[in-house]
């Protein structure tokens, strides 16, 4: 088992993120997960992803505030306790278009 400590979760730069602070939780660097990592990002108003797409599957799970995720064939804003999947391959947007902080755990395949 590996427990990682809010406390002792550090920011990492997430690539086409602005207005983001993202701490890696599990995975990556942090611990052995081999098939996923986790993070929570908080995004800052105006804050999110850049429209791109990745190789990766992805959930997202809103934990405070609410994020519009944007994809090339619809827009959904989602609240405190939503989710959604990003298929590999699926261009996406990510913005908190509130004037709060959305805090966001983010699943991403490995």
């Amino acid at each position: 088992m590996h427990v990682t400590r809010f406390s002792d979760a550090h920011p990492y730069d997430a690539p086409g993120h602005t207005g983001v602070t993202a701490l890696r939780l599990q995975g990556g660097d942090v611990s052995a997960c081999g098939s996923f990592s986790v993070a929570m990002s908080h995004l800052l108003p105006g804050g999110g992803a850049e429209h791109s797409a990745s190789p990766l599957e992805r959930v997202y799970v809103v934990i405070a505030g609410e994020a519009t995720v944007v994809t090339d064939s619809q827009e959904v804003t989602l609240g405190v306790g939503d989710s959604c999947h990003i298929p590999g391959g699926e261009a996406r947007t990510l913005v908190n278009r509130a004037n709060s902080v959305c805090t966001i755990v983010v699943v991403v395949q490995s």
